[in-house]
């Protein structure tokens, strides 16, 4: 009881008992057939409750899902998967053909599942025996585990609904939900059975709600932050060896959705990328917020290094100015222009909002906050981790309103025989995408996880992802 005391009043929680998280959003569910726009919650139960054929470490690196091996054959052409001896929920094994059909069903051109327009290379998927599973391709694809570890791609059963995952679940009357570790059918019977702290407390919650039961040692993870929120997690007086910012890969940035009016002109929308004061914007957030003014963070498959936007050429110093004079060669004979903005909620949206209206009513441009759904909006805020590292889906999501010369190249990458074709094609669309100015990138994303010391595995990744079994040093 003395030492239990003595943590408590260090600021750290016990570690004893179930690990309890909070994720921001609303209640968790089980992925459905329609994988379309999971939430973060449901996205972390699916990851929990199921898997793919992989999943992600808590490192964000590849592990063995419902396979636990895997080679690639034929040039890159061909992944053969030998799964593990897993069972349903139901205590049913996992068989090879379920599995097939399953995953033939979440890349089908009308699941709705986001990642379908990155697995088009995909020509079949095949049962090779009841234990054995090919995927084959038409083009190599170095980054297919990737996509296949991410919580769309898990293999969930219909009927019942439930998965292979390294949990399962039990409703609680309190809106939590208790995830217990999966019987393991390879465990010896004489070994000691899962602890109570290999247990996890699963609840979807509002931001306030979750930052404010971690500040009060009632939890012991706050997971799913993002922009919008952070100011809240500034004012809650939160312990900064609790605070923890993922190097998270991907977009965060203004596409531009209409291209009319003063946005119609790549020079007018040249002058509002560059008036933006990208360092003072990250300043008011975080210290840990990098920013950026290309499109890609790195060459990644490119055959070239990002794309320069010829604005980010202009010094610093003389941006605003040389913005200010664009707009008042519009304004001469339209008027003054009017630019629509659709952004997140929140008190950090509202944060980003107040520097992105100063800077543009700074060079004589009127600003209108919009909902991010909003359908009149010109500037679409897009905050996306990448779900691999292919400069393609990083263009690909930014190409909301691009040219047809950046849309046609990117198009171009996507049906390359190879991956030398592919890098060029990439790079010739990194490059129209930079001359349209079709896209105001800002930054990389910002996420955000409040973690008890207890956690000890926790680890910042570039998928700013946390696996809940993969939370504490012995934890399977």
């Amino acid at each position: 009881m003395l030492a239990l005391a003595a943590t408590a009043a260090c600021g750290r929680r016990p570690d004893v008992g179930a690990v309890i998280v909070s994720v921001i959003g609303g209640t968790p569910d089980l992925a459905a057939r329609d994988r379309a726009d999971l939430s973060p919650p449901d996205r972390l139960l699916t990851d929990s409750l199921a898997e793919g054929l992989v999943r992600f470490d808590a490192s964000g690196q590849i592990e063995p899902g419902i396979a636990e091996r895997w080679i690639v054959t034929d040039n890159g052409m061909s992944y053969i998967f030998r799964l593990r001896r897993a069972q349903w929920a139901d205590g049913a094994p996992v068989r090879a053909a379920e599995v097939v059909a399953l995953l033939r069903r979440q890349i089908a051109s009308g699941s709705g599942n986001p990642l379908t327009p990155y697995l088009s290379a995909i020509t079949g998927i095949v049962e090779m025996t009841p234990e054995v599973i090919e995927v084959e391709l038409s083009r190599p694809r170095p980054d297919l585990l990737k996509l296949f570890a991410q919580p769309e791609m898990a293999v969930v059963r219909a009927r019942p609904r439930a998965g292979a995952g390294p949990f399962r679940r039990r409703d609680l009357g309190d809106g939590a939900i208790l995830l217990t570790p999966a019987p393991d059918p390879d465990r010896d019977p004489d070994e000691d059975g899962p602890a109570p702290e290999d247990n996890v407390r699963l609840r979807g919650e509002r931001a306030a709600t979750a930052i404010l039961r971690f500040v009060e040692r009632s939890s012991d993870m706050v997971t799913g932050g993002t922009l919008s929120d952070w100011p809240i997690v500034q004012a809650a007086g939160t312990g900064p060896a609790n605070i923890r910012i993922d190097p998270a890969a991907g977009l965060a940035g203004l596409a531009v959705a209409r291209r009319t009016g003063f946005l119609a002109d790549p020079a007018d929308r040249a002058a509002l990328a560059q008036a933006l004061d990208r360092a003072d914007i990250g300043n008011s957030v975080s210290s840990d917020w990098a920013m950026r003014e290309t499109i890609l963070p790195e060459q990644l498959d490119s055959a070239s290094a990002p794309a320069l936007p010829a604005w980010s050429l202009v010094p610093p110093d003389q941006r605003v100015a040389a913005a200010q004079a664009r707009v008042a060669a519009w304004r001469a004979t339209n008027g003054v222009p009017r630019v629509t903005v659709a952004l997140p909620g929140g008190p950090g949206g509202t944060l980003l909002w107040g520097r992105i209206a100063r800077d543009l009513f700074a060079i004589g441009v009127r600003p209108v906050r919009v909902p991010l759904d909003a359908a009149d909006a010109d500037l679409v805020w897009i905050d996306r981790v990448a779900p691999y590292d292919s400069a393609r889906w990083y263009l690909a999501e930014a190409c909301v309103a691009c040219s047809d010369v950046a849309r046609a190249a990117i198009e171009a990458a996507r049906l390359a025989p190879t991956l030398d074709d592919r890098a060029r094609a990439i790079a010739a669309a990194d490059a129209a995408m930079a001359a349209d100015v079709a896209f105001i990138p800002f930054a990389r994303p910002f996420r955000w996880s409040l973690v008890a010391l207890r956690l000890r595995q926790w680890q910042g990744n570039a998928r700013a992802w946390h696996p809940l079994n993969r939370l504490r040093a012995d934890t399977n």
